[in-house]
């Protein structure tokens, strides 16, 4: 195998013009997907209608791929939707990355909530605390902190999954790769320095998932 190290090394800083447009696309996605996942959560746990839209929306955007789900919102839904001809390929990949993470984060989040102890609400409320006292003194920050790891893995996901957008025509990471690739005729170089930068956020974000987990367990400490 004649593996061209030299050149690999070389095309990374061209690789990593781009990732600006990755970290956008990623950032504003975990955003959404995340107050998403909230909305969904609170319905799983809201009356029958309400609970049963939530799951109808959570197995679609969890039965069906992510790509699908980019084609049929950047290209099938302007046909019957007519305002939606001026959505541009970026939004249609923010979007479409936001409700799909958002399916599976409604279900993260819903059990994070189900982790409390319901005594300790109880025993709030009883004590006197409003229920608004009692979700952001009490429930969030338990649920939060029982949902991160998990959380954190989704998120990454999302970073990886972001790579689909060169599809609709973003140029990011992976698209830069193509290009490099398809001029060079290099392809296992090029494609594998994009793996290398990816590899790369996945590291970083880890390890900022591992200090927020590190940092909220103080308070939990014996």
């Amino acid at each position: 195998m004649n593996f061209d190290f030299p050149y690999m090394l070389g095309v990374i800083p061209q690789i990593l013009v781009y990732l600006p447009v990755t970290l956008l696309i990623s950032f504003l996605s975990i955003l959404l997907a995340t107050v998403l996942g909230i909305i969904f959560a609170l319905l799983l746990r809201a009356g029958k209608i309400p609970a049963a839209f939530a799951h109808l929306y959570i197995s679609f955007f969890r039965g069906t791929p992510v790509l699908v789900q980019l084609l049929i919102i950047y290209f099938g839904l302007p046909q019957i939707i007519p305002s939606m001809n001026s959505l541009s390929a970026m939004n249609a990949v923010i979007l479409g990355l936001s409700l799909n993470t958002s399916a599976y984060l409604a279900e993260i989040f819903r059990a994070a909530i189900d982790s409390v102890d319901k005594g300790q609400l109880e025993a709030s409320l009883a004590s006197g605390l409003s229920m608004f006292k009692t979700s952001s003194r009490i429930l969030f920050p338990q649920a939060c902190r029982n949902a991160i790891p998990a959380t954190g893995n989704v998120y990454i996901g999302l970073i990886k999954n972001s790579s689909l957008a060169f599809t609709l025509g973003v140029s990011e990471l992976l698209a830069a790769g193509k290009m490099v690739a398809t001029e060079s005729l290099k392809f296992f170089e090029a494609y594998f320095a994009v793996a290398l930068v990816y590899w790369a956020l996945t590291i970083i974000f880890s390890e900022l998932q591992r200090r927020l987990e590190k940092h909220l367990g103080k308070p939990y400490a014996g």
